[in-house]
């Protein structure tokens, strides 16, 4: 079985593991920057070109796409995909998750718990926010921001203001959402594999209230409520991934979720749960494969 890792970073831990999880298994793996893979466009024979070589013979995808480069990596998922070949990670999947906005929504309309939050092109006053989210502290979020950055507490309304005249100046889109109090300064990160929770840890902020681990915070294992297991495996089928990192809180009214990661790292749930979290991923692809190879579906 032969399989290639999407990524442009060669020393990085989650990319290292997954090539190093496939090789213990006995597969062939290679790494793929998705940058510098050209796509074919031919009527009834897709091709993927890297460093002038047409790329063959590939059973799985395992895609590592920066947010930077969602629609360039999606579309040479989509590629793979037509040339047959297996992606835990659809390129339709990769894009809905990416989209703050669309992933809200389409949790939103499944029934999943989710912070109070606004959208807005244009906000002119926060009198719509405190009707809305209750009386400030809120949190504003760019729509394209990731790892903890662009993420911006706003104690008062005065502070709000400020800050979302900045955002509208700079004509960046924006979400506004409730600070669920009794959440600060730390989250869940639920680690989904094939439709099953393989690691679990509570993620601590240094300082502050964002608990990203690229932002300073620690990691821990945590012992998942039902509820809460139940919260994670439901948000990953409605974004349709089949490998995804689903990011808690945990609210007075149950789970909340805040995103759905399609792409999440590996090295902090692996250190906090002892879990080889590349192998699960590794095993769950080869199942797919050969399945589809006994079913003749790709």
């Amino acid at each position: 079985m032969k399989i290639a890792v999407l990524s442009r970073g060669p020393n990085l831990y989650s990319t290292k593991r997954l090539l190093e999880a496939g090789r213990d298994r006995d597969l062939e793996m290679t790494l793929l920057d998705h940058l510098r893979c050209n796509i074919v466009i031919e009527q009834d024979h897709p091709q993927i070109y890297f460093q002038r070589q047409k790329v063959e013979d590939l059973d799985a995808i395992i895609p590592r796409i920066g947010a930077s480069v969602t629609f360039y990596g999606a579309a040479v998922i989509t590629q793979f995909q037509m040339m047959g070949v297996m992606s835990p990670v659809t390129s339709q999947a990769l894009l809905r998750s990416r989209n703050k906005l669309r992933s809200l929504q389409i949790l939103s309309k499944n029934g999943i718990g989710l912070p109070n939050t606004v959208f807005t092109d244009y906000l002119q006053d926060t009198q719509l926010l405190t009707q809305v989210l209750g009386e400030p502290p809120w949190i504003i979020k760019l729509l394209e921001g990731t790892q903890g950055l662009g993420v911006v507490l706003a104690e008062n309304q005065s502070a709000a203001q400020s800050v979302i005249e900045a955002f509208n100046k700079l004509k960046a889109r924006i979400i506004v959402q409730e600070f669920i109090a009794e959440s600060s300064g730390k989250d869940l990160r639920v680690f989904v594999v094939g439709g099953k929770v393989v690691g679990a840890m509570k993620r601590q902020a240094a300082s502050g209230f964002r608990s990203n681990l690229h932002r300073g915070g620690t990691a821990t294992l945590v012992e998942l409520s039902d509820e809460e297991e139940r919260t994670a495996l439901h948000a990953t089928k409605v974004m349709g991934l089949d490998v995804a990192g689903v990011d808690l809180l945990q609210s007075d009214r149950g789970p909340l979720v805040m995103e759905v990661n399609a792409s999440p790292g590996l090295e902090g749930i692996e250190k906090a749960t002892g879990v080889d979290i590349a192998g699960e991923i590794i095993e769950f692809i080869m199942k797919k494969v050969t399945a589809n190879v006994g079913t003749g579906v790709h």
